[in-house]
């Protein structure tokens, strides 16, 4: 993709990611590169007017036009609408940012005519190397306690990293020199000491997690009261606590990765401090919660598998019929080995053969535990033989 951006032939593309992980810087690039005159504007504030005064402009521009529309999803279809005739007969490249999935926040015919690129969050090295080529531009001196505040509290956004350094320097000046301190009146937040390498940040995250595996919920309420006071991302607990949901309590209770994906969303639009009490529901209900990591085991093994044997054959009889491989193969008139037999229409279950025979694989993958919801699908499993993989 560098290379086409280089070359300036994007074309209208939809940029699809969180926060503050540079979809505008990226707009202006592509605009720098393709030549263009550059159009910036917000879909929540931008009407079909506007839309069709920037294209009157653009018409009798000697250069394209390139309209950047950040949050493209809070367009109406008849915005949408409006802005497709410009794109469709080149009077405008669009490039527009979201934050939500453009498959449903955005109109097909709008959608068919652009390129989506999913952008991810930042990972702490690349803000780490923003926060230091920022301090050396603006001649600021960092100490290493402060640069890592900045890292951890960013939790990937470069503009929450961004106006922090700036703020901070605001507030230290007419010096140019900022400490932790600063930063945590800059960005808000308490500032309870981890160690100066930054270990306890990963050493507390890591008793918590342990601590909810190993159902002590007294531990676990107060590894995670220590994150809070420490000034840590809760939209960075709460993710942990997503993962755990699935890796360590899985099917013994489903309800977990429901309510630890309801704490993360209620995290993302409530924040603190009204999200402590989000996170700790979540963190008892996980830790009082029977536990299986079969799902993650189970998942584990068969992508080992894959990378032990080539992958096999699907049986022909759960191949998709509709393709024209029967055709292809020049056995047109012969049928393949083997029917599909519809489950419904057996009562919900009969035996027939879904595994690749002959493969070599290392069976079972899932091996449900004798407790919680899990003894019930356990029990249900046998009931139909599933331990012989049918």
């Amino acid at each position: 993709m560098r290379s086409t951006i280089e070359r300036g032939a994007t074309g209208s593309v939809i940029l699809w990611g969180p926060a503050g992980c540079g979809k505008t810087s990226l707009a202006q690039i592509i605009a720098k590169y393709a030549g263009a005159h550059l159009e910036a504007r917000s879909a929540v504030t931008c009407g079909v007017k506007d839309i069709r005064e920037i294209a009157q402009a653009a018409r009798v521009r000697s250069i394209p036009t390139l309209l950047f529309l950040d949050e493209i999803h809070h367009f109406s279809r008849t915005q949408q609408d409006a802005l497709l005739e410009f794109v469709e007969d080149g009077t405008l490249t669009l490039i527009g940012a979201t934050t939500e999935n453009p498959t449903f926040s955005l109109a097909n015919p709008l959608l068919s005519r652009c390129r989506v690129l999913v952008l991810r969050s930042l990972d702490d090295e690349d803000i780490r190397t923003l926060v230091r080529r920022a301090a050396e531009a603006e001649e600021i001196s960092l100490s290493q306690e402060a640069e890592d505040l900045v890292v951890r509290w960013a939790n990937g956004d470069a503009r929450v990293a961004m106006n922090g350094i700036e703020y901070a320097a605001q507030l230290a000046l007419p010096h140019n020199a900022i400490g932790a301190e600063l930063v945590a009146q800059a960005m808000n937040r308490p500032l309870t000491r981890y160690d100066a390498k930054g270990d306890q940040h990963y050493d507390v995250i890591s008793a918590f997690i342990k601590s909810v595996r190993g159902s002590d919920v007294d531990a676990a309420l107060h590894y995670l009261a220590r994150m809070i006071r420490s000034g840590e991302e809760p939209r960075f607990i709460a993710r942990r606590i997503v993962i755990l949901a699935s890796e360590d309590i899985g099917n013994a209770n489903p309800m977990g990765l429901v309510v630890a994906m309801a704490a993360f969303h209620a995290v993302e639009r409530i924040g603190m401090p009204e999200s402590r009490i989000i996170l700790a529901q979540a963190t008892v209900f996980l830790a009082a919660s029977p536990k299986s990591n079969s799902s993650y085991l189970a998942i584990e093994s068969a992508l080992s598998d894959l990378d032990r044997v080539p992958a096999p054959r699907v049986p022909d009889h759960l191949r998709d019929p509709n393709t024209k491989r029967w055709e292809d193969r020049g056995i047109s008139e012969q049928k393949p080995q083997g029917t599909y037999k519809y489950p419904h229409d057996f009562g919900g279950w009969v035996e027939q053969d879904y595994l690749p025979p002959g493969a070599g694989l290392s069976l079972p993958y899932y091996v449900p535990v004798p407790h919680g919801y899990e003894q019930k699908l356990k029990a249900f499993l046998d009931s139909l033989g599933a331990g012989e993989n049918k």
